[in-house]
């Protein structure tokens, strides 16, 4: 739409202009001549005026002279100007004999004017009341010696007229013709050598090195529509033509392989026959000569844009995703047109300004395609790095796994080392210890040492039953525990109650079973010793998840005294700090006269197990 509306801009303006489309044509007898060869033969030519049909193979000087009579309507006051088109290669303009303009150098090397519009204030003092005459030189080459037909000898239409309307038409030609095909060159270059440093960095994105090593290219053989000379290389005409020429060979080699890599396909044959087409088109143009590089260049254009068809035709059938295949059909659609009105201009040496937006269309897609590229570029890296960083992120959580796992693990072996050692120990206590204090219960003749013997053989066996680790079930725990609560109290002469629910099915762990036992052993003890009672209750139960046990007495209670021996050694703080070790408590309630009641609540998921 840009091109379009710029186009539309650059249309000629209505006004008051004299249009000159005949002149009188001379060839120069010396490149150094400075007026109209009056001895000659003029021929009388149309312009616009064409090298290559009406004086073939000629690369000039050619004279052009044209007469023009002063504008009536009183456009006489206003200062005239004299506006060619296109003129090519480069020309001098003479007012009655007059130098008034100069285009550039008009000898090896000529300046590039092809496609610079060129706008002649003609003086007032110099122009004439009864009839004027311009005389142009222009020099240039012949068809033979350029690779497109738009850069041969020629010259254009005249037109005469007021110096503000043909300013203006000027500017719009030149903002056409030269300054949009330099801004997109610009870009072009600027976008192309990224692309191709990023292609090369990333050999996996290959496809972005040929698009950038295209895009230079092309962006260098558009400079030839704005730039007039090339003095830092110091080539001549015939140089600077073989370059463009076999550049068209590297252009063709990196358009094909980006489109074949775009689409992620690679052929040996491909990769190495690209190559050698470059190398063949160079070596053709040095054989064949300057008089043949034009219709050289015209055949070779025509089979490498075959080639580019052929592998857009490839691409869109092997692009994925199929989604954005439409994009890419436009658009090489509009490539394939723009290319289409080049080589019909080349036929044809016309100059519509559908030729001027063509060369200007190329470009601009290749700019569009470039962005796009960048894009896709840009999201792939996005989403490569947040894949990075899920990656990372699950691979802490399987390293953290793994830590976990290997501690559990070798926790594990510690259990397990631990429990063969405590297995170890209960055998050894068992076999050598306990058959020791059996010994001496059935063959001391003191009672005092049998029953130490006694007690200490029950503790050992309970010591034993806690190193083994094998769980218990609660029935029998009640049922060890009563006997022998029942069993101790009655021979110290205390009546004593147990109450306890029956047919319990779980399983009490050998930690708490011998826990548990050694608090009631404790507060057994303490009411025998101590509390001068002569009646003790027990009572148990399962209650909101919990395990319960009330040892309750009828005696004198704690005194201050006794509570104060109790709680050091193995007395109500040892009980209480069992209670603890299996997350539970044990409370005492006491007083002078009133009895005692110990009460130990466990936790029924820590202490108890389902069978």
């Amino acid at each position: 739409m840009a091109l379009l509306a710029l186009a539309a801009w650059a249309q000629p303006a209505q006004a008051l202009t004299l249009e000159i489309r005949s002149a009188l044509s001379a060839p120069a007898l010396q490149p150094q001549d400075k007026t109209f060869p009056e001895g000659g033969t003029p021929v009388p030519v149309s312009l616009p005026d064409e090298w290559a049909r009406s004086r073939p193979g000629s690369s000039g000087p050619i004279w052009y002279r044209v007469q023009f009579q002063p504008l009536a309507d009183g456009a006489n006051d206003e200062l005239l100007a004299l506006f060619i088109e296109h003129v090519c290669s480069s020309l001098d303009v003479y007012l009655n004999g007059q130098l008034v303009h100069s285009s550039g150098r008009l000898v090896e090397p000529i300046i590039n004017n092809c496609n610079h519009p060129q706008l002649v204030t003609l003086p007032v003092a110099l122009i004439q009341a009864n009839g004027n005459f311009i005389d142009i030189k222009v020099a240039g080459y012949p068809l033979a010696e350029v690779g497109s037909r738009q850069r041969a000898g020629a010259l254009s239409a005249l037109q005469v007229g007021p110096q503000s309307e043909l300013a203006l038409r000027h500017a719009r030609l030149t903002a056409l013709q030269v300054g949009a095909p330099q801004a997109v060159s610009a870009t072009l270059l600027l976008m192309g050598s990224f692309m191709f440093v990023l292609g090369f960095i990333n050999r996996r994105e290959s496809h972005l090195a040929y698009f950038g090593a295209m895009s230079v290219g092309w962006a260098l053989i558009d400079a030839r529509l704005w730039l007039r000379s090339v003095p830092v290389l110091h080539l001549g005409h015939s140089a600077i033509e073989f370059l463009l020429c076999a550049m068209l060979g590297f252009i063709t080699w990196a358009a094909v392989q980006f489109l074949l890599r775009d689409a992620r396909t690679r052929h040996r044959a491909v990769d190495v026959g690209l190559p050698v087409q470059s190398a063949l088109l160079a070596l053709s143009l040095m054989l064949g000569g300057k008089l043949r590089l034009h219709d050289l260049a015209n055949l070779w254009s025509l089979l490498l844009a075959l080639e580019v068809v052929a592998a857009s035709v490839w691409h869109l059938h092997h692009q994925r995703p199929a989604r954005s295949a439409w994009l890419m059909s436009v658009l090489l659609a509009t490539v394939i047109i723009a290319g289409g009105i080049e080589f019909a201009v080349q036929w044809t040496g016309a100059r519509p300004l559908a030729a001027h937006l063509a060369q200007l269309v190329v470009p601009v897609i290749f700019v569009v395609v470039g962005l796009r590229l960048v894009q896709q570029h840009g999201s792939a890296l996005y989403r490569a790095e947040q894949g990075k960083a899920l990656l990372e992120m699950r691979v802490r959580e399987a390293t953290s796994e793994i830590e976990r796992n290997f501690r559990q693990l070798a926790e594990l072996r510690v259990e397990q080392v631990t429990e063969r050692e405590r297995k170890r120990i209960a055998a050894d206590l068992h076999d050598d210890l306990g058959a020791k204090l059996l010994t001496i219960v059935h063959t001391s003749d003191n009672e005092r040492i049998s029953t130490l013997a006694r007690e200490a053989l029950e503790e050992m066996r309970l010591s034993v039953r806690g190193l083994t680790g094998r769980p218990v079930r609660l029935a029998d725990a009640l049922g060890d525990w009563r006997a022998e609560v029942i069993s101790r109290l009655a021979q110290a002469g205390i009546n004593g109650d147990w109450e306890a629910p029956e047919d319990l099915p779980q399983t009490l762990s050998a930690r708490a079973y011998v826990q548990t036992t050694r608090i009631l052993r404790e507060a057994t003890s303490n009411i025998i010793k101590h509390s001068r009672a002569d009646h003790c209750s027990v009572t148990a139960s399962l209650n909101d998840g919990d395990f319960h046990l009330v040892v309750q007495d009828n005696g004198h209670g704690i005194s201050a005294e006794v509570d104060g021996r109790l709680d050091r050694g193995h007395g109500l703080a040892s009980m209480k700090h069992r209670a603890k070790q299996l997350q539970g408590q044990c409370l005492v309630e006491s007083g002078p006269g009133y009895g005692t009641v110990i009460r130990l609540t466990l936790p029924l998921d820590r202490a108890i197990e389902g069978a």
